[in-house]
């Protein structure tokens, strides 16, 4: 089908996913699969796994499992089916993803242990030190990579360095980086890294992915707290199966993350996506500050993915009134989501480009909020 027949999106979303997408991201899903065809499985599912792992490390350690389900579900197919049955997790929050981390292991009854450093503080590094010495019980530690509550960007690698320095099990929730943000999994020691399809590598809501060091995995097997959550026999049964899923796949959604994949290797790869989503972020961030609307965080914990900023004391400022009013004039913000402050959020990541956001600060510019 012609792109040009797939109608433009009333407005941008500057959200941390679901984001705006590409027309021929859009187009690919006019056709549909058969989920046990040999050129669904192995012509889009099989490519997607590889390519996923060829994104993360060239290694050759790890592999890849897709999961049915919004990212949170294959946050909780990771944490449910990882931890061993007398596992205990430390998690690392300093916001509401990585308390998301540490209720869904309550919730599933596993022993666990959290680190809240607050909403605009990085994790307290001797601290976890200190920690990982005391208590030898630990046997994983989870983090999220961007948390995107304010937009901060943890230290993995740091973190990474303490983790397995004492032998354990590191999980990262790389939702809102994986694709956006260079990772080496194996330089950084990660056992698991857990994204979705609609974040930066651009596709659309309907399944996430766990990139595991098979090693790991394939100790895991028994260990799953939930049968469609399992992500060993998930795992197991695309690999036996060549890209088969043991329940319905989300084929529309599949293949079109198989297309922004392929735009992902057409822009040059992550490291060249990484500088458009930078530049995106410097216009915004030097844009907002010319109107005098500062950074929550700074400039050293701010990811290039989405930002926090502090709400103008004006009296003629109304959150609400801003939003429609941008909204009218072509762009979707989002509200700010810290105790700590009055803010609203900006993402920039998805099918956006400089002088999109350059359009959308003449637009701040022109509202008479501040």
């Amino acid at each position: 089908m012609n792109n040009d027949n797939i109608p433009d999106n009333p407005y941008f979303l500057l959200t941390p996913g679901p984001l705006s997408t590409s027309k021929s991201v859009k187009a690919v899903m006019l056709r549909d699969w058969c989920t046990w065809d040999e050129d669904y499985n192995l012509g889009v599912v099989e490519k997607i796994r590889t390519g996923l792992i060829k994104l993360a490390s060239d290694s050759g350690e790890y592999t890849s499992v897709l999961m049915q389900g919004s990212g949170t579900f294959s946050v909780e197919a990771a944490i449910g089916s990882v931890l061993p049955p007398n596992g205990k997790l430390l998690v690392l929050a300093n916001g509401a993803y990585g308390k998301r981390l540490a209720q869904i292991s309550n919730r599933l009854k596993i022993e666990t242990i959290v680190h809240d450093s607050g909403e605009v503080k990085q994790p307290d590094l001797e601290l976890l030190e200190s920690t990982l010495k005391s208590d030898p019980a630990i046997t994983h530690v989870t983090v999220v990579h961007c948390e995107t509550t304010t937009g901060m960007l943890n230290p993995i690698e740091e973190i990474g360095k303490i983790v397995k320095s004492h032998k354990k099990v590191y999980i990262v929730d790389a939702m809102s980086s994986f694709g956006g943000i260079p990772i080496d999994l194996q330089k950084i020691g990660i056992d698991f890294l857990i994204s979705s399809a609609n974040k930066c590598i651009q596709g659309v809501p309907g399944f996430g992915f766990v990139i595991a060091k098979k090693e790991e995995l394939e100790k895991t097997k028994g260990f799953a707290r939930s049968l469609s959550l399992d992500l060993y026999d998930q795992w197991k049964t695309m690999e036996d199966g060549h890209g088969k899923w043991r329940f319905t796949s989300p084929t529309h959604t599949v293949r079109a993350f198989m297309q922004a994949m392929i735009e992902l290797e057409e822009e040059g790869g992550i490291e060249k996506r990484y500088q458009r989503y930078s530049e995106n972020h410097s216009i915004l961030v030097n844009g907002m500050k010319e109107i005098g609307v500062k950074c929550l965080l700074s400039e050293e914990m701010q990811s290039p993915i989405i930002t926090s900023f502090i709400s103008p004391g004006s009296p003629t400022y109304n959150f609400n009134q801003l939003y429609y009013t941008l909204k009218e004039r072509g762009f979707v913000i989002y509200p700010g989501k810290v105790s700590v402050a009055d803010t609203f959020r900006i993402g920039n990541i998805g099918h956006i480009y400089p002088d999109d956001m350059r359009s959308l600060i003449k637009n701040m510019q022109e509202i008479v909020f501040w």
